[in-house]
């Protein structure tokens, strides 16, 4: 799964999906695994980079990550790699 190419992202966290008209606002650490997600990064990459930026442990960067990328399914936000 990987972010929708049409998702616009803001530098302070403002997400808006142009299929639906919603939008989201997401917090820094949100928006640092979006925009890591939207590159394709590896969910391994994902969780070093926010443990060394942020020093989060790395079970609850892991649960975050997961529970970040579930929502973002729930809004229509990430569609399948072959997409």
């Amino acid at each position: 799964m990987k972010i929708k190419n049409n998702i616009a992202v803001s530098d302070n966290g403002f997400v808006f999906n142009p299929g639906s008209g919603e939008s989201f606002t997401v917090n820094p650490v949100g928006l640092v695994m979006l925009n890591m997600l939207r590159k394709g990064l590896s969910q391994s990459k994902i969780v070093a980079t926010i443990i060394e930026e942020y020093n989060i442990d790395a079970s609850s960067v892991e649960r975050d990550l997961n529970d970040f990328k579930e929502m973002m399914r729930q809004y229509r936000l990430m569609q399948h790699d072959d997409e």
